[in-house]
């Protein structure tokens, strides 16, 4: 089997409303589609969905490098997937949403060839699990009311974004808990917003409302900043802007920096890394949680594919498009009340919708 040809498209999907992070404001996702093809008549899928902010990438520089890698990859054995990282050279290291794309639609070819769903093919035993759903920044008062809105909605774990002025953050949370009590699970994502003082005072003075996990509460380069959030304050420390790849995860185990990892297939380059950082991961006792930036149904099936695989994940944060105006994709993953239930189609189990697909732009 030979790579024939593949098709590069990009597209812009709108959100409902601005989603507000301590990092910036994010107005709609600005995507590439991968689709390649094989001589064989099959075809994978794959999605790039770049945030300069964290990746440093745009959705014009994904474009280069998928044309650049385009003339890599033709005439070569798609299932082959380590030699193809081999030729893709120093571009993992510096491009790592489109390199997802290229990957999950690699491992969505090996998965159609074989006829088994992704998750079995990595190995998985499950095909369900507990997704959380995020509440964005706000007034204390209309974050209480997302929150409620999130448990009406069935979900049973609440994402708080903060990572701003501590006592503002504060206030947040003492709205929050006030309306959906304390049954549910809480966890709160500062994103870098806090220096390392400010950690250090919110998180002490968070302790009372029970929060599961802290995720980056100080800037990505402060992993001894980090460290020391972590020994001064009871909340655990989970890593995000700080772990892309292997080499990263390695450097916050050797630092003690965090208690969990948090894998993007955005951060990582995909699938392939993903696994190597959850197994460095697991040999250090170091659970992982599977997150996401602003993907559609493509990129987040292929990640609830890795979840599914991977018992040393226990941790699900994967409701990019639940502020979506738009849902350009046929099957794929279904979400019920926080359940996340995978396809049992070959390989990622999903198509993108034709009318949809003949609108976008083409390289």
């Amino acid at each position: 089997m030979k790579i024939r040809d593949i098709e590069i498209y990009y597209f812009d999907i709108p959100m409902v409303k601005p989603f507000r992070i301590a990092i910036g404001t994010m107005e709609g996702a600005k995507d590439v589609l991968i689709k390649i093809h094989t001589d064989q008549g099959i075809v994978g899928i794959g999605e790039a969905c770049p945030f300069p902010p964290i990746t440093g990438e745009t959705q014009e520089t994904n474009i280069a490098v998928a044309r650049a890698l385009r003339e890599v990859l033709i005439g070569k054995d798609p299932l082959a997937i380590e030699g193809i990282f081999k030729d893709f050279g120093t571009f993992v290291h510096t491009n790592p949403s489109i390199i997802a794309a290229f990957d999950m639609a690699l491992y969505d070819i090996l998965g159609k060839v074989a006829g088994l769903p992704l998750y079995r093919i990595l190995g998985g035993d499950r095909n369900s699990f507990e997704t959380d759903l995020t509440v964005d920044l706000d007034t204390p008062e209309n974050m209480a009311k997302m929150a409620q809105d999130v448990i009406n909605k069935g979900y049973k774990i609440i994402k708080i974004k903060v990572g701003q002025d501590p006592s503002l953050d504060i206030e947040r949370l003492d709205a929050i808990r006030g309306a959906v009590g304390y049954k549910y699970p809480v966890r709160i994502d500062a994103n870098q917003g806090w220096n390392v003082p400010q950690a250090i005072e919110a998180l002490n003075k968070m302790e009372k409302f029970q929060i599961q996990f802290c995720e980056q509460p100080v800037p990505a380069w402060n992993i001894d900043g980090m460290r020391i959030v972590r020994n001064e304050t009871p909340i655990p420390i989970m890593a995000d802007e700080s772990l892309f790849s292997p080499q990263d995860a390695i450097k916050l185990i050797k630092a003690e920096a965090c208690d969990y990892f948090n894998i993007k297939l955005m951060k990582s380059g995909g699938i392939r890394n993903a696994i190597k950082i959850s197994s460095i991961g697991e040999s250090a006792g170091i659970k992982c949680m599977v997150g996401s930036m602003l993907e559609t149904k493509v990129a987040l099936t292929a990640a609830s594919h890795f979840v599914a695989s991977s018992r040393n994940v226990v941790f699900a944060d994967l409701d990019a498009d639940s502020s979506h105006a738009v849902y350009p994709v046929i099957d794929g993953i279904k979400v019920e009340g926080g359940t996340i239930t995978l396809p049992e189609k070959p390989g990622l189990g999903l198509d993108v919708d034709p009318t949809f697909l003949k609108k976008l732009r083409k390289v």
